[in-house]
């Protein structure tokens, strides 16, 4: 019988990792090889299902991700942008795939993910979850619909722990909102509203962000015209959704060639 892909987690005790790791440790598909978090942390050196308050799982917190990911078959990584590179890095030397769900990542970093794409699976995606990823080729859809007489506003909420504003799945929103319309968002996004602003531009996308307590996620997208509006919506009560579909990237991986990918490979959108 074939072994199950092996499974490492970066960041592991973050809010993300820590749901991933009881994602993968629960799964029938996969298996937990690894779990790494940054040099010094007091996790580092003890059983990863112990520290987060449960029974044992045989994976002990490591400072070396090198050495965690060549024993796995796929990393998931849902950390900060330059560790993000960093892993990249060390998971293309591995051959192992790397999801990736970190947000915040600017063109730049993006752009560094390429070589490493030469050499392994790269699957990135602002979002992991499956309504989510509909809800992105709705808004594509809409969006070519209808003209600019509909101003297109990206409303999001998370909690107050969260640093990156507006959120990856907004700005993801936003992009295909500006691809069904036929523009660069760059070029209409609006993300700034403070004091005398003058009237709205017409043919915008903007963004409006809200953080506090503890919401998972949720995101409006709204098309507001004379007389009408249209609002496409998705709420996350529970985080794991993206771990879900963070595994199922995982799995998906295995099968393909270096290069990088996204959410509506694996699902087939």
């Amino acid at each position: 019988m074939q072994e199950l892909p092996g499974i490492v987690i970066t960041g592991a005790s973050g809010r993300m990792g820590q749901m991933l790791i009881k994602t993968v440790s629960d799964s029938d598909k996969v298996r937990l090889v690894g779990a790494v978090e940054r040099e010094g942390h007091d996790w580092v050196g003890r059983d990863v299902g112990e520290v987060m308050g449960g029974a044992a799982l045989g994976v002990t917190v490591t400072d070396q991700p090198l050495e965690a990911f060549a024993k796995a078959q796929a990393v998931i990584d849902f950390t900060a942008p330059a560790a993000t590179i960093a892993f990249a890095k060390l998971a293309a030397q591995a051959r192992a795939v790397h999801v990736i769900g970190t947000t915040g990542m600017t063109e730049e970093d993006i752009a560094q993910l390429e070589p490493c794409a030469r050499h392994a699976v790269i699957v990135r995606a602002g979002n992991m979850s499956l309504g989510v990823n509909l809800l992105t080729k709705l808004t594509q859809k809409v969006a070519a619909a209808l003209d600019e007489d509909f101003d297109i506003e990206v409303i999001e909420a998370h909690h107050h722990h969260k640093v990156d504003a507006p959120s990856g799945t907004a700005l993801m929103l936003g992009e295909a909102a500006a691809e069904g319309r036929g523009v660069n968002l760059a070029d209409v996004s609006d993300r700034a509203r403070d004091g005398i602003t003058g009237a709205r531009k017409k043919g915008d996308i903007g963004f409006s962000v809200i953080r506090g307590g503890d919401i998972v996620g949720e995101h409006d997208v709204l098309f507001a015209a004379a007389g009408e509006r249209i609002v496409l919506r998705h709420q996350a009560t529970d985080r794991a959704i993206f771990a879900r579909g963070a595994v199922k990237a995982a799995i998906w991986g295995q099968d393909q060639k270096p290069g990088e990918y996204d959410m509506f490979d694996v699902l087939g959108l």
